[in-house]
């Protein structure tokens, strides 16, 4: 059955870590919601330097007219862009300096943590000074050579026609909208990922719970495991001890096929967990029938079976007293349990045996064990009060123990969504950022809006124009831009979708508040960031206007 298995060959001078591609794609993610919020503040930019450049025409012209030479107005313009990006690149690079180590200490495994050097050595700063340059470039020329190419004549008797540059800016506001549905939208997706897959049922009370990974110097008889685990139950605050093969959600898992009646073995793969009897109990996994493991039973021999088991291998059946194989191995299920995760949140649940800890080999003899898990409920409300206390005593209790781990239950299960919390929380922030974006880019181009077109306004409402037609007329056409923003960022996440699948669970993109939230929140932002521009619009006194002009 391995013959079809592929070997993959990796340089060893990269070290062997899962760390390398388990947030590879997590990353990759992350990584394209940043550069969508850099394109989004990169249109932003551009449409303020669009205005900038109408209100500064006439400087322009005046600089002309009295010698100034293109180059020197290119000059002028790109000097002043330089300066606001590398400002902006310097307060990056602080930020970054901060949020880098944040961001790796997240995804980085708690229990063998990886020792990653972030240096910011000549490639980080040379990557960041090719991105502040092409970024100065795309925003700073395009302005430079417009206002270096002003003509005087026209620009003195009122400049050239305003429609073209709106009509510009309105592409770019539209542009901005579809990234920000996007960002908005992606964000939702993996904050309703986070938010299921920390909510999911586990089956079992993980309050007050602390798991004690112990190792011994040599093989030890079982008996001598239950000794330990009775004299931590003498300890004051402690509720209940049990013992275990390993933890659950602990990343190990036993695993093997299993054969009903004689058949052969089916393909569906059964986990087994070594338990003490009091296991499930301690871990506050209720029974539906049957009884739980007794002090002489061994294994194989006895066994306790989850839903998924029964329901696996024994249909509609009652699984009591029915018999199962893996291997030469044969169990009798004496018990039957509701469903529990053993490795993984996002994983379905398994079919799972939980057979006795005192195992026997074919010869009947006891096999000892080198290490184990011990499970104890405290009866304070912090588990972790108690790893002193129990880290020191065993020790006592056996010389040859060594406590290698001591984990609250709770820690394992927050541990199992801590790429999703990871990345909830950052697409928040950067949906929060380009929203913000956004909506001041809306604002520039409507108050611009405004402003170029007062001496309309003016008129229209000296002819008897209410404010509500007023309203309408700042904002309809802008409003067609950001519904076409709207439309074109739906398209754009719907595609984008299929890429990061395995980032989500349970979450569709076509649920509907998966679709309505980023377009009321879009909504409502195109609402608050036009409000100053129509109160501006209507508060236009005609009769001051038209003296004026």
């Amino acid at each position: 059955k391995f013959i079809d298995q592929e070997i993959v060959l990796e340089p060893a001078a990269a070290g062997p870590s899962d760390l390398q591609n388990d947030p590879r794609l997590a990353l990759i993610a992350l990584g394209v919601l940043v550069a969508l919020v850099l394109l989004i503040a990169c249109a932003n930019v551009a449409n303020l330097m669009t205005a900038q450049a109408a209100a500064r025409a006439r400087e322009m012209a005046l600089r002309v007219s009295i010698g100034a030479g293109r180059r020197r107005l290119v000059q002028l313009v790109l000097v002043e862009s330089a300066w606001l990006a590398f400002l902006a690149a310097v307060l990056g690079a602080l930020f970054a300096w901060w949020s880098a180590p944040f961001v790796v200490g997240k995804i980085n495994p708690p229990d063998h943590p990886a020792r990653l050097a972030l240096p910011a050595d000549w490639r980080v700063f040379a990557f960041g000074l090719a991105l502040t340059i092409f970024v100065l470039l795309l925003l700073g020329l395009a302005p430079a050579l417009r206002a270096s190419s002003v003509k005087p004549a026209s620009a003195l008797k009122g400049g050239e026609d305003p429609h073209s540059r709106r009509r510009l800016m309105h592409v770019l506001i539209a542009v901005q909208v579809a990234f920000c549905f996007l960002v908005l939208f992606v964000a939702g997706l993996l904050a309703a990922t986070f938010e299921r897959l920390s909510n999911k049922p586990t089956g079992f009370s993980a309050e007050r719970v602390l798991t004690l990974d112990i190792v011994a110097a040599h093989p030890t008889s079982p008996v001598v495991w239950q000794q330990v685990a009775d004299r931590l139950r003498a300890l004051p605050g402690v509720e209940r001890v049990a013992i275990c093969g390993m933890p659950l959600l602990g990343g190990g898992s036993w695993n093997g096929f299993v054969s009903v009646n004689g058949a052969p073995p089916g393909p569906v793969l059964a986990y087994f967990l070594n338990v003490s009897p009091g296991w499930t109990e301690t871990m506050g996994i209720p029974f539906i029938k049957g009884r739980d493991l007794l002090a002489n039973e061994t294994s194989p021999g006895a066994a306790i079976v989850n839903e998924t088991f029964a329901r696996q291998y024994f249909g509609q059946e009652d699984p009591l007293r029915k018999t199962f194989a893996k291997g030469k191995s044969v169990y009798q299920v004496v018990g039957l349990v509701r469903d529990a995760p053993y490795r993984s949140l996002r994983e379905p649940t398994p079919p799972t045996a939980y057979v006795p800890f005192t195992e026997i080999d074919s010869q009947g003899a006891v096999r000892p064990k080198s290490g184990a898990t011990l499970i104890v409920r405290s009866s304070g409300a912090n588990p972790l009060a108690l790893a002193s206390l129990l880290h020191q005593e065993i020790p006592r209790a056996r010389s040859e123990f060594r406590v290698t781990n001591i984990r609250s239950q709770m820690d394992l299960v927050r541990a199992q969504t801590v790429r999703e919390r990871l990345l909830a929380t950052l697409a928040l922030f950067f949906a929060g950022v380009a929203l913000l974006l956004a909506g001041i880019g809306l604002y520039g181009v409507l108050d611009y809006s405004v402003l170029q077109r007062r001496r309309e306004i003016g008129i229209r409402m000296a002819i008897g124009a209410r404010p509500a037609g007023i309203a309408r007329l700042v904002t309809a056409e802008i409003a067609s831009w950001v519904v076409v923003g709207a439309i074109a960022g739906l398209g754009l996440g719907m595609v984008s979708v299929r890429p990061i699948e395995t980032l989500l669970y349970q979450v569709k993109p076509t649920d509907v508040p998966m679709l309505a939230l980023p377009s009321l929140i879009l909504l409502a932002a195109a609402m608050l960031a036009a409000l100053p521009a129509v109160v501006h619009a209507v508060r236009i006194d005609p009769v001051e206007m038209l003296r004026s002009e």
